[in-house]
């Protein structure tokens, strides 16, 4: 019970801290997104699709804990931090090409915008989680017990990586951007009312 909670409590910090830094990253990364965009957005999106991820995998693992006595160990919360890269590099795919888009097309479309960078990416990010998922899956049939569930962890997490850097990061962004618009537009229009 010691290691586990000690275990827990690292990987708590571990994915806190990291959480923190790509926030600062991809602030400062994505400065010259154009207005009425922020790159503090993108950042805290990627953050929101990111800690689904984790949670995706924690998820299933308490599931297989509890059923089939599957344990967390050190190699599991190296898994949640190589997840946590792998999606963040995929949502930041599909981000940087709604940037360049926002250059090209300009941001009063701004779901229309992200629309087509998610059309123009989803091909490339499909493809290289699938070459990762089949490499995963070898691993998983031959790879050996002392592997079996950091790769089963990897899985996971990728699938979850892949699909919520395109369904739940991307549209996060234009739901807030939406909102912040709504939120600005209604200024002083209570009052003419």
């Amino acid at each position: 019970p010691t290691i586990g909670e000690e275990t827990t409590f690292n990987a708590l910090k571990a994915v806190l801290i990291s959480s923190i830094l790509i926030i600062l990253y991809i602030t400062w990364s994505f400065r010259s997104v154009p207005k009425p965009a922020s790159s503090f957005r993108f950042g805290v999106c990627a953050i929101i699709a990111l800690i689904h991820d984790v949670l995706v995998v924690v998820g299933v693992f308490a599931i297989l804990g509890h059923f089939f006595g599957v344990e967390i160990d050190s190699l599991f919360v190296t898994a949640l931090l190589t997840v946590i890269g792998f999606s963040v590099h995929d949502t930041i795919v599909v981000f940087d090409r709604i940037r360049e888009n926002l250059r090209k097309m300009g941001s009063s479309d701004f779901p229309k915008t992200v629309n087509e960078s998610i059309i123009q990416t989803i091909g490339r990010s499909l493809n290289t989680s699938l070459t990762v998922v089949l490499v995963l899956v070898t691993l998983l049939l031959f790879g050996g017990e002392s592997i079996r569930w950091f790769v089963v962890a990897l899985l996971v997490g990728v699938v979850s990586g892949t699909y919520s850097s395109i369904f739940n990061a991307a549209p996060l962004l234009v739901l807030w951007q939406e909102f912040s618009i709504r939120r600005h537009s209604g200024n002083g229009r209570d009052d003419i009312k």
